[in-house]
């Protein structure tokens, strides 16, 4: 399950995570072993955690499918900033989407960068979100599971990088088909990024790529 690859310094142990077998198509197998952490952030967390237990791994890449209103669909982003969108404090007082008690911003920046991809910042929570409800949100993605993956990532003392390809958003979802009528072409795109991470993490200290979200 974990796979290595060469810094420019020394050895980095990869965990790649995926929600669901849909997303995995055969271009991804051909490449990868990631751990299946099932839909939503609590799944994403529990199996997450317990992967990082068996597996113990430097950094962890999260990527699969995300929803956005904006960018164009079937095409591939890194994850440039994440937030909890289903954390509501605020009439306690604490800022939304902060949770109470936690030293973390409402939203928190990834460091960690593949040279020559696009970034986009992205929200997780525990419903798809369709139509009208992009415009209570400000990231430009959405998804179910990376701000979990991330809090997992780090109670570890891993990294993170997220890759996400844009499956739906540019209309209302209402059915099964409109999640995966991309998912093929995702797995293609997804594919042809993992093929460039050794080359990726040759040129960067491992420190670089192991670092935590701050």
């Amino acid at each position: 399950m974990i796979q290595t690859f060469d810094a420019a310094d020394g050895t980095v142990r990869v965990l790649f995570a995926m929600a669901a077998q849909a997303e995995f198509g055969p271009a991804l197998r051909a490449l990868i072993q990631p751990v299946m952490i099932g839909v939503g952030p609590v799944e994403a967390a529990v199996n997450t955690t317990r992967a990082l237990a068996e597996n113990p791994a430097d950094l962890v890449i999260s990527l699969g499918s995300a929803g956005s209103r904006s960018l164009p669909q079937a095409e591939i982003f890194q994850v440039a900033a994440l937030s909890y969108r289903d954390m509501d404090a605020s009439p306690l007082g604490f800022e939304k989407g902060r949770t109470p008690f936690l030293d973390l911003p409402a939203i928190v920046p990834i460091h960690s960068r593949l040279p020559g991809l696009p970034v986009a910042s992205l929200s997780t929570g525990g419903a798809i979100i369709s139509g009208a409800a992009y415009g209570n949100l400000a990231a430009d993605m959405v998804d179910m599971e990376s701000f979990a993956v991330m809090r997992a990532a780090m109670t570890a003392g891993a990294g993170m990088i997220g890759l996400r390809g844009i499956s739906d958003g540019a209309e209302p979802v209402s059915r099964f088909s409109d999640w995966t009528r991309y998912l093929a072409e995702i797995d293609v795109r997804l594919a042809s990024v993992i093929e460039t991470l050794p080359d990726a993490f040759s040129r960067q200290k491992r420190a670089y790529w192991c670092r935590l979200p701050a």
